[in-house]
């Protein structure tokens, strides 16, 4: 199938990228089988606008993206968090491609007042409309023209490809015992729940915070390598409670081996097997558990492989790309996908 991806490639960081799951789309869908060109919004404004300023590029980059589909005529478009892109140039699409799919993505939450609008707006010119929250959360969106789909967090085995389970925990190559990156503050006090942790842990107990407390923000090859030498992370996000929401972290901390703590509030174990994520509901129950499997390093390292292994074997990014490939044409699924059950 040929399919005309339209996101943020970030083709301008020149190899100091952030782990995208737009990223693990686009290699996910070419995994799949398929043709894939990738339309890169925010890159063709810049290279398209006087002086590189992206916003005087704008519409000059909605012409492109219509001289591009003129030209590569895909079967089907994909599109995540494109801002650029007008509705009315996905409607001209329409009208001088009949046949063309449309399938919006979206990996932000909905307690983010500009986000909601952004799904709103986007399923009135959709088939399919593709959320990380739970389909318990989108019915707010429904009776417009796009039919609703949760989609989960994937991992690339290309990119998520360190294993923590594997290492014991007084190996030195490990670093830190207990990883929470953030650089986002607005729409959260879970830097409250981070300083009281910071606060209450043993001395010994080697809590890195990159992002908060004057620390400077790790990207690229560096987050990678913390990854890949710290035993446990935190997943939590800015707000939690809503069904099977989460970071993208999610994936980043469990496709690397790493123990993920999760609020139990969102409901993955719906979704997840036992002994894999480790589910809180309070800062005491968190920091308890911090502690136990901190002191047990044995059963770190196998909840951590479990969690790991599902993700690679039921969370990757070809199913990804493969399920929003069948369900956008109303194709019969060839994987009985776990969040779909």
């Amino acid at each position: 199938m040929r399919i005309l991806h339209v996101d943020n490639h970030q083709h301008r960081k020149y190899g100091y990228i952030r782990v995208s799951w737009a990223l693990k789309l686009y290699t996910g869908l070419i995994r799949a089988g398929h043709n894939v060109l990738a339309f890169s919004d925010r890159d063709v404004a810049r290279f398209e606008a006087p002086l590189g300023i992206r916003e005087l590029g704008k519409k000059k980059t909605n012409r492109r993206l219509l001289q591009t589909v003129d030209a590569f005529q895909p079967e089907l478009i994909v599109f995540g968090h494109c801002d650029l892109i007008e509705n009315d140039t996905f409607a001209e699409i329409r009208r001088r491609h009949p046949n063309i799919l449309l399938a919006a993505c979206n990996n932000d939450p909905l307690f983010v007042p500009r986000n909601a609008a952004n799904i709103e707006k986007r399923c009135a010119i959709a088939d399919a409309m593709f959320v990380s929250t739970g389909p318990n959360e989108l019915q707010r969106f429904a009776g417009n023209r796009a039919r609703l789909w949760h989609m989960p967090n994937p991992v690339d085995p290309s990119v998520e490809h360190a294993d923590v389970s594997a290492i014991a925990g007084d190996d030195p190559a490990l670093e830190a015992d207990l990883l929470f990156c953030s650089n986002s503050r607005q729409h959260t006090e879970r830097g409250q729940l981070v300083s009281q942790l910071r606060e209450q842990l043993p001395q010994d107990f080697r809590f890195h915070t990159p992002g908060l407390f004057d620390q400077p923000t790790l990207w690229g090859l560096d987050y990678e390598r913390k990854l890949a030498r710290s035993k446990m992370g935190l997943n939590l996000n800015r707000q939690e409670g809503f069904q099977w929401y989460s970071s993208a972290r999610i994936a980043q901390l469990a496709g690397n081996g790493l123990l993920v703590f999760t609020h139990a509030a969102a409901g993955f174990d719906d979704i997840f097997p036992p002994e894999s994520l480790a589910y809180f509901d309070s800062e005491d129950t968190l920091q308890r558990q911090l502690l136990a499997f901190h002191q047990d390093d044995a059963r770190r390292r196998h909840w951590a492989a479990n969690c790991r292994a599902f993700f690679h074997r039921e969370m990757n990014n070809t199913l990804f790309a493969q399920y929003i490939v069948e369900a956008t044409t109303d194709s019969k699924f060839s994987h009985d996908y776990v969040w779909m059950r």
